[in-house]
């Protein structure tokens, strides 16, 4: 099966990676030239359009910052519509919303083509090296043809029904991890005006019933100062978003979707919208003059788990 890949930042790079490193034929594009040259050297095509990557692939892969992004690369001139033909199979990697993953899908099948949307979950260093969390939305058949390439990007493959179905999911898990995120502000403001040890607050919250994964990775790189998460402010006030207007949608009123979505959007006014998502705490801890300082905790995370195949569960 030949793959193409649109879209080489924070994510999509590394989950591109993982198809070179298990020796899939890989074609990619994205607007910078530098991470397209870096790909060339590694062993991947380059081409010039997305048209004429779905033109010379089986498997369209796109992995873009927003859904307006995304649109533009599918609907474009030389968009990938424009390059389909059939059998051809488009999996939307992105964060997206439901909608819009479904309005470009009848699109695609219009083109003969198949629409999957397969957002992946549990941060960069997890997708670095194929341990990463992947839900896939659309035709069994489909997930089964692809299920091989799915299994090196990522650890946990789940097939989450209809196309849309791993979308909405996806966007459930990011406001979840939002929320956690916020909290664990509060936490540590509490912990540090207490006088704890906060190297040890640490390792008790995650033996606790407190414990999250949102603690466990992104504790440690506020405890240290770096916040390098690779997730930044706009990113996930576009998630939070997209769970708030999911929620006006379905018409189910929400008490703390609107407070999140209100408070990252102080953050990124306070610190920007390309700052670290994690320094969303920062806010706590400007308000309160102290910081979250520990020693022991690396300014990046990395995964120490050994990259293996995957599997659906």
């Amino acid at each position: 099966m030949k793959i193409g890949f649109i879209g080489l930042g924070n994510v999509g790079g590394k989950l591109a990676e993982s198809l070179l490193r298990n020796n899939f034929d890989l074609t990619v594009r994205d607007l910078d030239k530098k991470l397209t040259k870096y790909f060339l050297n590694l062993g991947a095509n380059v081409v010039n359009s997305a048209k004429e990557l779905a033109q010379n692939v089986d498997l369209i892969i796109t992995c873009l910052p927003s859904p307006k992004i995304c649109a533009e690369v599918m609907e474009g001139k030389d968009g990938v519509i424009h390059g389909l033909s059939e059998n051809k199979i488009w999996l939307e990697m992105s964060t997206t919303d439901e909608s819009e993953v479904k309005r470009l899908g009848k699109k695609v099948i219009s083109k003969k083509g198949i629409p999957m949307d397969g957002p992946v979950s549990g941060g960069c260093h997890k997708a670095a090296t194929g341990n990463i969390a992947i839900f896939v939305g659309g035709e069994r058949s489909a997930f089964e043809k692809i299920l091989p390439a799915l299994s090196v990007m990522g650890k946990k493959v789940l097939h989450t029904g209809e196309l849309g179905t791993a979308s909405i999911l996806k966007v459930i898990t990011n406001y979840l991890a939002s929320v956690h995120l916020v909290a664990l502000g509060e936490a540590w403001t509490i912990a540090k005006k207490s006088n704890l040890d906060l190297a040890k607050t640490y390792k008790g919250i995650a033996v606790s019933s407190g414990n999250s994964f949102v603690h466990e990775t992104e504790s440690q790189v506020i405890l240290n100062g770096s916040y390098n998460i690779n997730f930044t402010m706009d990113l996930v006030l576009k998630d939070t978003g997209l769970f708030d207007n999911l929620a006006k949608k379905l018409k189910v009123p929400l008490e703390i979707s609107p407070k999140i979505v209100n408070i990252f959007k102080d953050g990124q006014k306070k610190y920007g919208p390309r700052a670290w998502s994690s320094m969303i705490v920062k806010r706590m801890e400007d308000q309160n003059n102290i910081n979250f300082r520990a020693n022991g905790f690396p300014d990046e995370l990395t995964d120490n788990e050994p990259e293996e195949k995957g599997f659906e569960i």
